[in-house]
């Protein structure tokens, strides 16, 4: 049979597939499509047995890369439209993951906590990438490249992967740990070297060709690199907060969520058009946002196109795992893979110890950085088109590095257990770290109008630690002006309160005027809290009584205790005792607190100020849900 003509069924299956085959773009629906189902379906699986999800976006990678899916073309033409994991466009939009990853991580940051982290980050973390770059260097030297390539080589696997590692010490909760801050400084300094290490590979790929015009290039690049940071810096300054005021005066989420996709994407190729990788850029934009009071909303905001991004990112980089490249050469592949991140290890670990981490944060510090980092395969990618190293060789390392990352989930692992045994005989936990965002237990007040500026007045006094949420930013800004932690966003969203630290929280006061707000925002914080004690301002008695069938732990009804206040003031100025005006007032909130199902603790007197008594209500109704 002529080969040309091909198996019948097929080129009947050819035939029957070809209108919906025949254009790139039903080729990227279905990608899409495969994706969110991997997303939906088989991540959740890995996460209901506590594997990694990252390692689960890796391995569908795997799957949907050349070596499988990309065999099964040949069979049935359907996977044909999985030729777009390689293509051009898919790379670019994964690595948006890898940027939002960064700007989230600014977010957290503000130049003020930076500098406190300097020692860390232009201490440790230069160290780091100095003398693993040296360490890496030689050991290509020794495997016969030459100096150039070498060089090349050795600061390209030298950095470690923000992507895969921040998201597995998130998986872990390690995060806010000794390790997981001093990881974090590291990857910040690492992310920070990624430009002078793609300008030096220009700079060899200039003495390699024997001129001095590549030198010269390479040190001129530094010139944009320096005016694109400082318009970054200058003009965020000046425009990123203008920007969210108009913007959060419009309350609208979509334009809102526009904002802040408008501010990455412009960071990330402002840096671009200044020889800098966009994901610093990003970064920059996120310290900046970080000292407004729109952080938190934005947060919540980018989130899911960073999860999602991310996802897209793994998936990318498992597809560039070619199965067929380590079957050919196991042992130098393995090998490669191996010895890359055990010498890591054996430099950062030492290093660590150096800046006063104890035993257990440096090893777990040196087992999460030894694999390479996605910045490898950009580095080497650039080092193979100046013609610096081999397409081979590049190849070859680029897939060793792959392996590694696949490796980072099992080192996390097997740190954590080496890290418990260690705890186990009494070692103390390294003061060495990074400053973080407090973590003091505080009191939320919804709403900063009249009645929150009293209640913030009187924790004030009392020297109770508080912090304001309110979704108008002109409050919020005269909040801030007065000193006053505030944030803007919107106290109903669960995923607000969390980032805000509903979880720390002492209580939660309800102080806004709107009756239908004050119930959302009652129901959220008690849905996410059992314990945490809620008081809400009530517009009137029955308003009052839904709000503690929603969970309240006191409700203040502004029309009956204005009532009272002003039957108190009368009788007063008429010449009644004040004892008998004081008890007949609290007869008469007896009396509505009987309405309302409310029994009166044991603990209140006649004569207790206000205060005292909403703080004995408080306790007497936590103690009556725990069934004291």
């Amino acid at each position: 049979m002529n080969a040309s003509v091909g198996h019948p069924v097929t080129t009947i299956a050819k035939e029957a597939l070809a209108p919906v085959l025949n254009t790139d773009a039903q080729g990227y629906y279905i990608f899409i499509i495969v994706f969110l189902l991997a997303s939906a379906v088989v991540v959740p699986i890995f996460q209901r047995f506590k594997v990694s999800s990252v390692l689960g976006f890796l391995l569908i990678g795997v799957l949907l890369g050349p070596d499988v899916m990309g065999r099964l073309e040949k069979i049935w033409p359907a996977f044909d439209a999985f030729d777009v994991m390689r293509s051009h466009t898919v790379h670019q939009l994964a690595e948006l993951g890898v940027v939002f990853l960064l700007f989230t991580i600014g977010l957290e940051l503000t130049f003020e906590r930076l500098k406190s982290m300097r020692r860390l980050v232009f201490g440790l973390g230069a160290l780091q990438v100095a003398l693993c770059s040296l360490a890496l260097t030689g050991l290509f030297l020794i495997m016969g490249q030459s100096i150039v390539a070498s060089i090349a080589l050795g600061m390209a696997i030298a950095l470690s992967s923000t992507a895969v590692v921040i998201p597995v010490l998130a998986d872990r909760k390690a995060l806010k740990s000794a390790s997981g801050r001093s990881v974090f400084a590291v990857l910040l300094a690492q992310d920070i070297a990624v430009a002078p290490i793609m300008i030096t590979v220009v700079m060899l790929a200039g003495g390699a060709a024997g001129t001095a015009g590549g030198s010269l290039g390479g040190l001129l690049a530094l010139i944009p690199a320096l005016v694109g940071m400082g318009v970054l810096v200058v003009g965020g300054r000046w425009l990123l907060r203008p920007l969210f005021n108009t913007v959060a005066f419009s309350n609208s989420r979509e334009l809102f969520m526009a904002a802040c996709l408008l501010c990455v994407l412009v960071a990330g190729q402002i840096s671009v058009m200044a020889g800098l990788s966009m994901g610093l850029g990003a970064f920059v934009a996120g310290v900046l946002l970080a000292e407004t009071e729109y952080r938190r909303e934005i947060e919540n905001m980018v989130e899911p196109f960073k999860g999602l991004l991310l996802g897209l990112f793994f998936v990318t980089v498992g597809a560039r795992l070619e199965i067929t490249a380590v079957l050919d050469q196991p042992a130098l592949v393995l090998g490669l893979a191996a010895g890359l991140i055990l010498i890591k290890a054996a430099v950062i670990y030492p290093a660590a110890r150096l800046f006063g981490m104890n035993n257990r944060s440096a090893i777990e510090t040196a087992a999460v950085l030894g694999p390479a980092g996605e910045f490898a395969f950009v580095i080497i990618d650039q080092a193979i088109d100046h013609k610096v190293l081999s397409a081979d060789l590049g190849q070859t390392v680029i897939v060793a590095s792959i392996l590694s990352l696949f490796a980072i989930p099992f080192l996390a692992a097997a740190a954590g257990r080496l890290s418990k045994s260690i705890a186990k005989s009494g070692e103390t936990a390294t003061t060495v770290a990074p400053e973080t965002v407090s973590e003091a237990d505080k009191v939320i007040v919804v709403g900063f109008g009249r009645v929150g500026e009293l209640v913030i007045d009187m924790l004030r006094m009392h020297q109770i630690e508080f912090l304001v949420i309110d979704i108008n930013p002109q409050v919020t800004q005269r909040a801030r002006a007065a000193g006053i932690e505030a944030w803007y966003g919107d106290a109903s969203m669960p995923d607000f309160l969390h980032s805000i630290g509903i979880a720390r929280a002492r209580a939660v006061v309800v102080t806004v005027s709107n009756p239908a707000f004050t119930d959302k925002v009652v129901q959220a914080v008690r849905a996410m809290r059992e314990d945490v004690h809620i008081i809400a301002r009530a517009r009137d008695a029955s308003h009052a009584q839904r709000l503690y069938q929603m969970g309240a732990t006191d409700a203040v009804p502004e029309t009956i205790e204005a009532s009272l206040q002003l039957a108190e003031n009368t009788l007063i100025d008429l010449g009644v005792p004040m004892g008998l005006v004081l008890a007949s007032v609290h007869e008469r909130r007896d009396v509505f607190r009987k309405m309302f199902g409310i029994r009166k603790p044991e603990a209140i007197k006649p004569d207790m100020p206000l205060a005292a008594v909403a703080l004995a209500m408080a306790e007497n109704h936590a103690a009556e849900k725990q069934g004291l």
